[in-house]
């Protein structure tokens, strides 16, 4: 298992910063061969199921996550989202926090805990950079598109 942060500002009021960075479907639109569906009806809460399911045809797999806290910001406090990452193939889980920064901007803050079942200890490394570097171009992508 590998852990990783990535931190973004956004010129966006955290609210705003928020509503994109857990618009779930969204994910599947700025990760590459990724589509999200969201088991149960909105809106999004503790207990809220999704699956991203990434890779073409058969070598395609499921990621299904379970949001188990959900606290949006408000009054200047800030918002934390934790899924539970629930597959077969990937562990572990993610925690999307939006922090009020100065000027009205936002802070984000997406850190992950990620384990792929069968990958040994030794591509951890390459673990980690690969994901660093996909969830970073995600979080970035998902609060600069509309």
């Amino acid at each position: 298992m590998v852990t990783f942060l990535v931190e973004r500002t956004a010129p966006l009021p955290p609210a705003e910063a928020w509503r994109r960075i857990t618009e779930w479907p969204r994910h599947g639109d700025v990760v590459p061969l990724t589509r999200v569906t969201v088991l149960t009806p909105p809106p999004t809460a503790v207990g809220t199921v999704f699956v991203a399911r990434t890779g073409v045809g058969p070598l395609a797999f499921a990621d299904p996550m379970e949001v188990t806290v959900w606290r949006p910001p408000h009054g200047g406090e800030p918002g934390l989202c934790r899924l539970e990452k629930r597959g077969r193939l990937v562990r572990g889980w993610a925690e999307l926090e939006v922090r009020p920064a100065p000027g009205g901007t936002a802070r984000v803050l997406w850190r992950e805990e990620l384990g792929v079942r069968f990958l040994p200890p030794l591509f951890d490394g390459v673990l980690h950079a690969s994901a660093r570097r996909v969830f970073g171009r995600a979080a970035h992508r998902l609060l600069t598109m509309p």
